[in-house]
């Protein structure tokens, strides 16, 4: 295990639903006495992995289920999924937060996490005693934080509240002080979850490249956990994909960002990015709807500036008259674009004989990180809808490619979208 700084056996965890007891006597004696015997405990053997989407059979989850892989000292390493993949339950695990159901976790050097805002500060101790108290934690000597003291707080920005308790700090310099703390303090491993969301573009910035200046700078282990794709690209080389709690696969970070997002294919629960109807006798009626990529990817997780397309098919069993199709999206349940095929073709408002239409509606502004609703319908002039769901269809918009360093980003634009206008020079 010379380069190897983490290797994880066969790890799982698993959590108990509802009362912690198994509810008899007899079974928490037989649990206990598995235990005393070194022994797995038998009540655990029962357990389901961990998708949420689903209804459980029994009230023991595994969050994570046979873990395997090694992280060689000096890499950069990325773990990505989707929530409730298990990503924030391994980090406490190889930080040692908790322990694991079943399975090794073998660590070479001292480990510095970031795990929540303020991991490890106690709230009526001021900002220079926590400094002492992490350090103190890590098993460092009152002198060596010392030399990394004035490093700390002008990297946090918190100079002048250094002697205020934290529990005065807002959250962003809460996090601040705590991943300075976490990035400077002498260690060989730095683990840092997707708590720097809190922080603005500036200090996202500055977290940022000093993580890549420990990893290639100073050859220290750098695991960091983030749904900004872009972020993950910049920093890691190498990656971890977990879904529902079990390791999906290993290796390149172009590569498991390839599979991770091929996977955002989805349906949840009654959120629906495709669908069908059986055939009716009405005038008119819709068969079938979708939400894809431009590559007709049907999906329902995208980019701010990935392409959105909307598809719709629908028949038509009867000569019609002033009749469009139209779509209506909707943001958060605010009335964002409403948009009839009369807004470009308006022949279609003359008639349509009998027969199938396809047709597909791309939206060309950038739109901003949110949850979108889709409405559909079929509508005659002067008569109303001949066919038509409303919200039907669900996808949502994330910053997977985050990149902090362009400015013209859509998250630090104003407004509902984050349209880019052409400019030209007179």
């Amino acid at each position: 295990m010379s380069d190897i700084a983490i290797r994880a056996e066969n790890i799982s965890k698993a959590y108990q639903l509802g009362e912690i007891g198994t509810g008899t006597i007899s079974n928490d004696l037989q649990r206990w006495f598995a235990r005393v015997r070194g022994k797995e405990d038998p009540f655990l053997q029962v357990g389901e992995t961990n998708d949420r989407t689903i209804r459980g059979k029994s009230d023991i989850v595994w969050s994570l289920k046979d873990i395997n892989f090694d992280i060689n000292r000096g890499d950069a390493v990325g773990i990505i999924g989707r929530n409730g993949a298990g990503k924030s339950t391994l980090l406490k695990l190889l930080s040692r937060v908790t322990a694991p159901t079943t399975g090794t976790i073998k660590v070479k050097g001292r480990i510095a996490s970031l795990l929540e805002v303020g991991t490890g500060f106690h709230p009526d101790l001021t900002g220079r005693e926590n400094i002492f108290l992490n350090g103190a934690i890590l098993g460092m000597r009152r002198y060596e934080i010392k030399s990394q003291f004035d490093a700390i707080v002008d990297f946090a920005g918190v100079e002048r509240y250094i002697d205020t308790p934290v529990k005065r700090y807002s959250s962003g310099m809460y996090v601040r002080l705590a991943f300075a703390v976490a990035a400077h303090l002498d260690s060989e491993i730095l683990i840092v979850d997707e708590v720097l969301a809190v922080g603005d573009y500036e200090f996202q910035k500055k977290c940022l490249g000093k993580m890549k200046a420990i990893g290639q700078g100073e050859g220290k282990t750098v695991l960091f956990v983030s749904h900004n794709m872009g972020s993950i690209k910049n920093l890691c080389s190498k990656g971890i994909y977990l879904k529902n709690g079990i390791l999906q696969q290993t290796g390149n970070i172009d590569t498991i960002i390839s599979h991770y997002q091929k996977d955002l294919s989805y349906t949840v629960g009654d959120e629906q990015c495709e669908i069908s109807f059986e055939p009716s006798p009405k005038q008119a009626y819709i068969s079938h709807l979708s939400i894809s990529n431009e590559h007709g990817l049907v999906k329902q997780e995208f980019d701010v500036f990935e392409q959105v397309v909307l598809n719709i098919k629908y028949f038509v069993n009867e000569p019609t008259l002033g009749f469009s199709p139209l779509i209506d999206i909707k943001k958060d349940g605010i009335d964002m674009f409403y948009s009839l095929l009369s807004d470009i073709d308006e022949t279609v408002l003359e008639g349509q004989q009998p027969g199938e239409y396809n047709y597909r509606v791309k939206l060309h502004s950038p739109l901003k990180k949110g949850r979108y609703t889709l409405t559909f319908r079929l509508s005659k002039l002067r008569v109303g809808d001949v066919d038509g769901y409303e919200d039907i269809l669900t996808f949502y918009v994330d910053e997977f490619s985050f990149d902090p360093t362009n400015k013209s980003y859509a998250s630090f634009r104003k407004g509902l979208v984050a349209s880019i206008f052409g400019w030209e020079k007179l």
